[in-house]
């Protein structure tokens, strides 16, 4: 899979090169940076120009994001996003939507946002991270680079690992344990070292039913639970089990 990245600051991409799909960089996945400022519109390599109409701040022009664009391979070029706090909410299930195409094209905005002649011309869809403002779009990028990636096969060694990530069913994951059994006189739970893996499997689906209800039960909403699920969470709410 190929991610092109439209932006004026590339060295921020390089925090790719650490961590575990660092390995993966080069053979799952590729990622080639275009800095716009290379089709400034002047020799002081502007790249933006006050707003018409007025108002604070700068708006990136259309021209240089229109030249860089065209830099990419048309091959290469596939789904344009503009990250954009205007965007439609990032969510899991776009992330695997995204992690099944060949190529995807990020345009990483600044300042007071980007031409909208330029949205209108040549993006596709637009993607915020989340409802709060950042400095550029180089790190809701990155952020989503990195999701994305994780769903393309091959990249995590582990495919289990991505199969039973939060949000990989709607909902959030459990609490999760490790050595030593007991810190600071708390106990890991009697079931998880049962060896048991029946009731184990039903300890952590459970688990996981229960942190969405208590932390994000707009989730349970939003997804349609399994006849197990639906008992096992009756079961809580009648008495805590845990």
């Amino acid at each position: 899979m190929n991610f092109n990245v439209l932006t004026i600051f590339p060295e921020i991409f390089s925090v790719l090169n650490t961590g575990v799909l660092s390995k993966e960089l080069g053979k799952s996945f590729f990622i080639d940076c275009y800095d716009i400022r290379k089709h400034a519109v002047n020799k002081h390599g502007q790249i933006d120009s006050k707003p018409y109409g007025g108002g604070e701040g700068m708006v990136m022009m259309p021209k240089p994001l229109k030249n860089s664009l065209k830099d990419i391979p048309k091959s290469k070029a596939g789904h344009v996003i503009y990250l954009s706090p205007q965007g439609k909410k990032l969510n899991q299930t776009k992330v695997v939507e995204l992690s099944k195409k060949k190529s995807i094209t990020l345009i990483c905005g600044r300042y007071e946002g980007i031409d909208q002649r330029f949205i209108d011309s040549y993006v596709d869809e637009e993607i915020s991270i989340g409802d709060f403002v950042i400095s550029g779009g180089e790190f809701a990028a990155v952020c989503l680079i990195d999701a994305v990636a994780r769903n393309i096969p091959g990249a995590i060694g582990n495919k289990d690992s991505v199969l039973n990530d939060t949000f990989s069913n709607g909902l959030l994951k459990g609490h999760v344990y490790t050595r030593p059994e007991k810190f600071e006189e708390i106990e890991v739970p009697e079931v998880l070292l049962s060896g048991n893996h029946s009731k184990i499997k039903d300890w952590n689906t459970l688990n996981s039913l229960i942190q969405t209800k208590l932390r994000r039960p707009d989730l349970l909403n939003r997804v349609k639970l399994t006849k197990k699920q639906k008992k096992l969470l009756e079961e809580w709410e009648s008495k805590d089990i845990l």
